[in-house]
Formats: structure tokens, C-alpha cells, sequence
């Protein structure tokens, strides 16, 4: 037994020697945010993710309490792309890549921008075939999804690292 709790603290000693933890929750400059609610998929994901990350964040989806908050989250959208990169010598459709791109901003209370006008995009490759399209239109709506939860994660880092300007 003592071989055991001997071997498990050996194991274990170079891992809390390397310096490495989880990410915790994130520190923001500011207290409360105010996110559009909106309609679109990029909206609720952020909201969703904001209200989730844990620590003191309040966030605030009604336009009459925008006053309420410290920094306001202008989220302008999402744009899907699906261009054919591969074709078949017969002309048909092997590869397409699907893109996503975001378009956001973040400001004060008072109007003065924390970061401007942001782009941030990704690209997925996915092969294509015509005798399997239904499920093909499956996994692109998979991985429009996962393109969204990833650029939502990108601008949660953003807003945590920004700095207050003086």
C-alpha cells in the first residue's frame, strides 16, 4: 500500500513542478456587459458562454438597462462562406471549404473603444459527395457550429485581456 501512495507521489511531483493549472475563470476589467440580445446563433452562444464563464461578470441582455453597464458588446454578425476547392474530372464537387467569420467591437459606457473593429475568421475543410449529401449537409451544420463555439471562445480571451484605457 505504501508502495502505491510512494509511486502515486513520484507520478504526480513532475506535474506540479511544470507550472501547470486549469483556466480558471476570466477576469475582466469591467463588472457588467452589455450583449444585443439579437436572434442569431452568435448572440445566444455568447451570451450563453459569458453568463457560464463563472467570476463576477454581469451581463446584460435588456436595451433599457444598458446605462447598467461598464462596457457594451456590439456583435455585427456572422458570415458563412462554402467554396468548392476540389473537383472530380467529371466536374463534380470532391472538397469545399466552409468558412466562418465574426465582426465585433467592444466599447465603454461613454463610447470610447476598448478594441475596434475586429475580424476573426475560421476555415474548415470538408470532402464532399453527391450520393451522401443529406449527411453531408449534417456535418457542415456540425462544423459551422463548432467554427462559432471556437470564435466565441477567441473573443472571450479577447475581452479578458483587455485593459481598461486610461
Amino acid at each position: 500500500m505504501q508502495r502505491r501512495a510512494l509511486l502515486a507521489v513520484l507520478t504526480a511531483a513532475p506535474l506540479a513542478g511544470c507550472g501547470f493549472h486549469l483556466r480558471g475563470a476570466p477576469d475582466f476589467t469591467f463588472n457588467s456587459l452589455y450583449v444585443a440580445p439579437g436572434g442569431t446563433s452568435l448572440n445566444k452562444d455568447m451570451v450563453r458562454t459569458l453568463q457560464g464563464a463563472g467570476g463576477r461578470l454581469v451581463v446584460i441582455t435588456d436595451a433599457a438597462q444598458i446605462q447598467q453597464a461598464e462596457a457594451v458588446l456590439e456583435l455585427f454578425g456572422e458570415q458563412r462562406t462554402r467554396t468548392v476547392v476540389g473537383m472530380t474530372t467529371a466536374g463534380q464537387v470532391r472538397e469545399l471549404q466552409l468558412g466562418l467569420a465574426v465582426h465585433f467591437r467592444l466599447k465603454d459606457q461613454h463610447g470610447r473603444e476598448w478594441i475596434g473593429d475586429t475580424r476573426l475568421a475560421r476555415t474548415e475543410d470538408v470532402s464532399y459527395d453527391e450520393s451522401v449529401s443529406l449527411a453531408k449537409e449534417s456535418e457542415e451544420a456540425l462544423l459551422y457550429r463548432n467554427m462559432r463555439t471556437d470564435l466565441v471562445q477567441q473573443i472571450v480571451r479577447r475581452l479578458a485581456a483587455v485593459k481598461a484605457p486610461q
